[in-house]
């Protein structure tokens, strides 16, 4: 099959990898970083006739680089080469480059795309603070942005935009899932370990809600910086706080730093849960069932669900050694949405686009007649697992075992609730 989309995606890893070195140099400034992080591309050819361009915004190097990262980039091309590698007799190709976790960075490689590279969608975007930014880039600009890997629920919020999709997952849904359910079971008093960025905060935030909602208590909170290695001090908090559910509303390695401290510690030996307010399957296999044996999360994917997540993974693990995360299956079936969509509406423009794509339900091997709400909020159903025991699982990747739904309706912010300027004051007394 060709495959047009190679070439652009080396030259965006190698610009990536270069941006990293040149980082290094404290005399270099952050504008020339980011320059070096944009992928290089052809010359720009007429916006309505050249290649369609789709940029995969992500982490390469960081924390966040298993749950997506290249694993992001490699679903991406496989959605475009399912598709043909083009829509309307034009290319489609795809760039990449890291942002570093910094909203800096991420707005000027962005920028850079869409001022000068013809680049119509980004996706990706792990780190809620980095897709915020480029959220409202996007709006300037008059693009296309998929959150896929950023969880902050305040995208489709208070910063809700008319060309942003909020595709796999929020903190909302993460709450309403795995925060109503350990209060359910007993954990009525909670402690949080948070990172201190907007998708953390907002985590915590939503979670503290529900939990006090069902008549829980939240006793406290410590917060951490991205990327930090030793989580001693907040351990120590957190044990000394006496809560029975110790709140993860951190992702990464910063979850799996906490969660392998927490066991050294001892801390659900002396009878306090863990809740991985936001946990992959790449955490899980980090960790290992010895370590996270029992923890309860929330997911919109996992690869062993039925015929159809199964057949995907294979093909995905056979290209990258590893089962995919919810997020890199989001990134495939939100560029497959959108491709169906510009061949649908004969043509890029974004606003036709996104009007295409919001009146076509989306069916996939991951989501079941969902669709895109006003605010930009796919709504989606989404289900609780238990991490297996090692005794329970049958080999490598077979980590979850299913506990229950949460139907896209109960998943969703209410509207009635919405802080969207976009939602019109019918809707929110409509039901989501």
């Amino acid at each position: 099959m060709k495959k047009p989309v190679t070439k652009p995606i080396t030259r965006a890893l190698l610009a990536a990898t270069a941006v990293l070195a040149l980082s290094a140099s404290p005399w270099l400034a952050a504008p020339a970083a980011a320059q070096s992080a944009a992928p290089a591309a052809s010359p720009a050819a007429p916006a309505a006739t050249g290649p369609i361009r789709i940029g995969v915004l992500t982490d390469l190097s960081g924390s966040l680089a298993d749950l997506s990262g290249k694993g992001s980039v490699e679903a991406v091309k496989m959605a475009v080469e399912d598709f043909g590698a083009s829509v309307l007799g034009r290319p489609v190709e795809v760039l990449s480059a890291d942002h570093q976790n910094k909203a800096d960075i991420g707005s000027q490689i962005a920028a850079d795309w869409y001022d000068n590279k013809n680049v119509e969608v980004i996706i990706d975007l792990p780190n809620s603070a980095v897709m915020l930014a480029i959220q409202e880039l996007t709006r300037r600009k008059n693009k296309i942005v998929f959150g896929t890997a950023g969880g902050s629920s305040d995208f489709t919020g208070k910063a809700c935009s008319p060309n942003g999709v909020h595709w796999v997952y929020d903190t909302y849904a993460l709450a309403a899932g795995t925060g109503k359910t350990m209060v359910k079971q007993g954990g009525d008093s909670w402690y949080f370990i948070t990172l201190d960025y907007s998708f953390g905060l907002s985590l915590e935030r939503d979670t503290a809600a529900f939990v006090t909602g069902a008549g829980g208590k939240v006793l406290g909170a410590a917060r951490h910086p991205l990327n930090s290695a030793d989580f001693s001090s907040y351990l120590l908090q957190a044990q000394s706080s006496k809560a029975k559910v110790i709140g993860l509303a951190n992702a990464g390695g910063d979850l799996i730093n906490t969660v392998k401290q927490a066991a050294e510690f001892g801390v659900t030996k002396q009878g306090q849960k863990l809740a991985g307010l936001l946990m992959f399957l790449s955490d899980i296999h980090a960790l290992g069932l010895e370590t996270a044996q029992g923890l309860v999360l929330t997911e919109s994917f996992y690869w062993d669900q039925n015929e159809g997540t199964r057949a995907f993974s294979k093909r995905f693990f056979e290209r990258t050694g590893r089962m995919p995360t919810m997020v890199q299956a989001g990134n495939y079936g939100a560029i497959t949405h959108y491709l169906k969509a510009v061949k649908a509406a004969g043509n890029a423009d974004p606003a036709t686009v996104m009007k295409t794509m919001r009146d076509t339900p989306i069916n996939d091997f991951m989501t079941k007649d969902g669709r895109i709400r006003e605010d930009g909020r796919v709504l989606r159903d989404m289900y609780l697992f238990e991490v297996k025991t090692p005794a329970e699982s049958k080999g490598p990747w077979d980590y979850y075992k299913q506990l229950g739904v949460i139907a896209a309706a109960d998943a969703a912010r209410p509207l009635a609730e919405s802080e969207c300027p976009l939602v019109t004051k019918t809707a929110k007394t409509e039901k989501p």
